[in-house]
């Protein structure tokens, strides 16, 4: 899936309630997350729910594993992961993750202290990507 495929997906469905289930089912499709991954280190600051999340490098690129308590959480990690995940360190510090987020309708439809989680994953992805391309 590419992010043109989510968005038309969203603006098919219309109705939040649609939406919602669909970011739902978007998280229980995520790749399991391995239980010793997560860690105090992996874990995401800045969310109430439960987030971890890890990134290696394969091939020159990211490849991001994550997981949440909540339902909700793991469909917008599953949202990240398609802006993010096997892109180069370059790729995810030039995307404009905020402008996809609110064009797909997120910033106005879900709660603040969601919206300042997601914000929180990105902020981790991001310092991951910075990492990598100092490391190269």
């Amino acid at each position: 899936m590419n992010i043109e495929e989510l968005a038309e997906t969203f603006e098919f469905l219309g109705d939040w309630e649609e939406r919602y289930k669909y970011l739902i089912d978007l998280g229980r499709k995520l790749p399991a997350m391995p239980e010793a991954d997560k860690t105090e280190a992996s874990k995401v600051r800045g969310c109430m729910s439960q987030v971890w999340m890890t990134g290696a490098v394969q091939n020159g690129v990211l490849h991001f594993d994550g997981d949440s308590d909540s339902h909700l959480v793991k469909g917008l990690i599953a949202i990240l992961f398609v802006l993010v995940n096997d892109k180069t360190p370059k790729e995810i510090l030039a995307a404009d993750i905020a402008k996809v987020f609110t064009e797909l309708g997120l910033e106005s439809n879900i709660t603040v202290n969601r919206r300042n989680g997601f914000f929180s994953m990105v902020e981790r992805i991001k310092q991951l990507a910075v990492q990598q391309q100092a490391n190269s």
